[in-house]
Parts: C-alpha cells; structure tokens; sequence
C-alpha cells in the first residue's frame, strides 16, 4: 500500500505536485494561525485598484488562497485530475507560465467587471460620500461595520473585499484539457460519459448565465470566464504556432 501511494505521487509532474502543495500549505497556515490569517487577507489577497489594501504583486498572490476548505478542495481536485495531463502535454515552463498567466488574466477582467459596477455606484453618490468610501472604506470593513447608505456600502463591497482563489487558473486549465482532448470522455458523478469539449462549452455558458444575472453571489463567474477566455486565446495561437507539433488528440 505504502508503494501504491508513493507511486502515484511521484508520478504528479513538478509543477502541479509544487502548487498543490504551495496551496495546501498557505490554507493550512491560515487555518490554525489567525495572526498569518489576517496578514495574508489584508497583503496578499486581491483587492481593487483603488483600495488603500491593493498592491500590484496581488495579481499573483490571491490565486494561492482560499476562502474554505471546499473551495480549496475542487480547485486542487480539478488542479490534480486535469492539470497533470496538460502539464505533461505543454511540459513543465510552458504550463507554469499558461497557469499564471490565466489566474492574472481572469483577475483583471474580475477587476474589470467591478470597474463598471463602481462606476455606476459613484455615479448615485455625491463625490463627498464616494471620497469617504475610498479613504476610510477599508478601515471600517477591518472593523467589521460598513456603510448603512446602501449605495455606499456597495461600493465599499466592491473596493475593499478581497478576492482570492485559483479559480481562474483552474477554468484555464479545464478550457485547455477540452481543447487539447476535445473527445476524450469525462465520467460525471463516476457515471454518465461526456466529451470534454461539451463540458468545458457547459461550463462556460452556465458561468456567463450566472455572471450576467448576478446569481451566486460571492463567486467571481467573470475570473471564471476570464480564464477561459485567455486560455483559448493562448492555447490557438499556440497551435496556429506549431507548439505541440500537431499532436492534438481529438
């Protein structure tokens, strides 16, 4: 048994077996240490650009933090069952640079979306209280209060809660499993076969569906949608590019 587990594991390609750990590790750490909780919250989860709590390199951190453990759970799940295949079909640097690629890229379309959401909002508030949202927002949220002028709170939502989650990393790394094996089947619920490429193609409309409507709140459905967007951008040009050497496997 002990030689069954160690092979399985020392089959998982250096890049995916280093974020799954990477991953399993900052949840850990912020689980039991509340102190490390706060820090990585406030410095490496991703918040607006117009946050005081915003730095650049947050484009990259938030995709290495979760907001629970079943959050965590399907992102490393679908991370392990998906990603190994990809990764030892791109190789090693090309994945790696493929799987950040599409976490910072559905970052910036999710922060995108909220520009549009915080334009609106300030647009219904007077430039003193959208002033006092910016400067003091933040500090409020910390203290677990915010605005009681509805408009005022969220735009506050919007500027100063983080985002974390390697979500759209991992839509990237689904988009590429149905774009690379487009009729290769994938057992739903161990059970009923699908090709991927219709999956992957349900997946996206029901993340647009959910994101145009505003349905499951909390969930950043444009990262999703992002991800899958810069994914398949990639991913054709790469073909059209030769990368793969013609090996699709459809």
């Amino acid at each position: 048994m002990y030689q069954q587990r160690q092979s399985i594991f020392s089959n998982i390609p250096p890049v995916v077996k280093n974020l799954l750990i990477i991953n399993v590790l900052v949840f850990m750490v912020m689980s039991l240490m509340p102190a490390a909780d706060r820090w990585f919250d406030a410095n490496m989860a991703l918040y607006y650009f117009s946050s005081p709590a915003f730095k650049p390199y947050q484009l990259f951190t938030y995709m290495f933090l979760h907001g629970g453990f079943m959050h965590l759970f399907f992102n490393m799940f679908a991370l392990f069952m998906f990603g190994r295949t990809i990764e030892m079909t791109m190789g090693s640097a090309r994945f790696l640079f493929y799987y950040i690629s599409c976490g910072i890229c559905a970052a910036l379309v999710q922060m995108g979306v909220f520009a549009i959401y915080i334009h609106n909002l300030e647009s219904l508030l007077p430039a003193e209280a959208v002033k006092m949202v910016v400067e003091e927002g933040w500090s409020v949220l910390q203290s677990g209060y915010n605005y009681s002028d509805p408009d005022m709170g969220r735009l506050n939502a919007f500027i100063n809660t983080p985002m974390v989650g390697a979500s759209g990393a991992i839509y990237g790394v689904l988009l590429a499993f149905g774009f690379l094996f487009p009729n290769l089947p994938i057992y739903l619920y161990f059970a009923i076969p699908i090709k991927a490429k219709w999956l992957i193609i349900g997946y996206f409309v029901l993340e647009l569906v959910y994101g145009i409507s505003g349905s499951a709140d909390g969930v950043a459905h444009f990262a999703h949608l992002g991800g899958m967007i810069f994914g398949f951008a990639m991913l054709l040009y790469w073909k059209r590019k030769g990368v793969f050497n013609n090996h699709w496997f459809f």
